[in-house]
């Protein structure tokens, strides 16, 4: 495939992954920014409330949003295949419908506000079928047939951030009680359940979402995402993300992909010292280019996630 075609589809598929990003705000929000989603019913219309852990209100979010990701496909003429093992690269794959050799990686990425300005994620593995491309270890294609590689971000606030699982309520709804059911003041087990009027009365744990799409390598910064394990990480400016502004967006894709392989392995004699290279101005010293140390957008990327 000429590299003109190729670009014309990653173009086309950013473009329609920017609009279903738009779109998707007003589905999973009420009129005043509240979540849609209240809790988790049961036969008897009690309502338990969601923890706001971030790997449940993760798992939730994935579920609410799959169908429109579904109808999206469809529309734009894409074939969906989901991971086929949880720790597989990626979370969905496109696959164009009239040429199998275009296929999309897409990964859903949500996260919470830190303050107004700041969020992070992790981007995937730095290792293994990475650098690795031609291999399918852990990935349901290999890397290299990828026509690109994308995210899904969504950004959330936290109503209670505190909150703590055995810490959720139980509300009965009077809009969607029947007559035969539970009794008002009935408790499960020592747990009280509580009676308000409607849905919208009980509080989500979530508000406020911020819904972006990008290019994996556009938001990347040059450290990992979460302790010792092998992922990138994102930088954490807001406006960043949703502009794709990352460390590596003037230098190209060329160097996230050279240097992300070579992170924590390439080692260069620095002060007298051999040091293992873990910063991208380490790397472009090494590789004899300090003159592009003024093409990395740095601003507030040295946090972990």
């Amino acid at each position: 495939m000429l590299k003109s075609e190729k670009d014309q589809y990653k173009q086309t598929f950013k473009q329609d992954l920017d609009q279903l990003a738009k779109r998707l705000k007003a589905y999973v929000s009420s009129e005043n920014g509240d979540w849609t989603i209240k809790g988790f019913i049961d036969v008897y219309k009690n309502i338990y409330t969601i923890s706001s852990d971030t790997k449940i209100v993760s798992k939730i979010l994935e579920i609410h949003l799959f169908p429109q990701i579904v109808v999206f496909a469809e529309q734009i003429g894409y074939k969906i295949i989901l991971a086929e093992k949880q720790n597989w690269y990626p979370d969905l794959t496109f696959i164009h419908k009239e040429n199998n050799d275009i296929k999309f990686a897409l990964d859903l990425k949500t996260t919470f506000r830190r303050n107004d300005k700041t969020a992070g994620f992790t981007l995937g593995s730095h290792g293994g079928y990475f650098k690795e491309r031609d291999k399918d270890k852990n990935i349901q294609f290999p890397y290299n047939q990828y026509t690109g590689h994308y995210c899904l971000g969504v950004i959330y606030s936290r109503v209670k951030p505190d909150e703590d699982v055995s810490d959720t309520d139980i509300y009965q709804v009077e809009e969607i009680k029947e007559a035969y059911d539970t009794p008002n003041n009935y408790n499960v087990g020592e747990r009280q359940i509580t009676t308000v009027d409607n849905l919208k009365s009980i509080t989500s744990v979530i508000r406020d979402f911020d819904f972006f799409a990008a290019e994996k390598w556009k938001i990347a910064s040059d450290k990992q995402g979460s302790g010792n394990t092998a992922n990138i990480g994102s930088v954490f400016d807001i406006a960043d993300l949703k502009t794709e502004n990352g460390v590596f967006s003037q230098l190209g894709e060329e160097w996230f992909d050279e240097y992300w392989i070579n992170h924590g392995t390439a080692t260069m004699m620095k002060d007298g010292k051999p040091q293992k290279i873990t910063t991208l101005a380490d790397f472009l010293e090494f590789k004899g280019r300090q003159d592009l140390l003024s093409k990395i957008v740095s601003k507030n990327q040295y946090k972990k996630i």
